[in-house]
């Protein structure tokens, strides 16, 4: 056995050298490429280093508004909270609106109790028609100014 594997290892030296002298008779001497412009480099380098930060930032922004892109694209929500007062430590009172409805509710460690019911919200918004009084004419503007002295 130890004789077949010098007999493969001598025949392995003999074929590699033969092969080695015929590729050298006909081979073109090598020259190193000529290297890039640093330049270039460098502006590739960041360039690829700002698009992977703002694929990343981008990212981050959707991963943190993507509740408030899916409200926008859906239909709106009917539950809201208006708003809220803190009364101290852990306690507070809050108007929710549900559609057109509004309740006053209180927040405490105890539980969450409903204080009254708000008007609704499209006639609380109209408001009462007030008498309007037209603005004086000038004569009277100026008897009333003289009147004042």
């Amino acid at each position: 056995m130890s004789r077949r594997i010098i007999v493969f290892v001598f025949s392995f030296f003999i074929l590699h050298s033969a092969f080695a002298q015929s590729t050298n008779a006909a081979a073109v001497p090598l020259t190193a490429p000529a290297l890039p412009d640093a330049g270039l480099s460098l502006l590739r380098v960041f360039g690829a280093l700002a698009l992977v930060i703002g694929l990343f930032l981008g990212g981050v922004w959707l991963f943190k508004n993507w509740k408030r892109l899916a409200v926008q694209r859906g239909r709106a929500p009917k539950l809201n909270i208006l708003e809220t007062r803190s009364l101290g430590g852990r306690h507070s009172v809050s108007v929710i609106g549900y559609e057109q409805e509004r309740f006053l509710i209180a927040t405490s460690p105890a539980g969450v109790s409903l204080l009254s019911h708000l008007p609704n919200a499209v006639e609380a918004e109209s408001p009462a028609p007030e008498k309007i009084t037209p603005p004086p004419s000038f004569a009277q503007a100026l008897a009333q100014v003289l009147k004042g002295k």
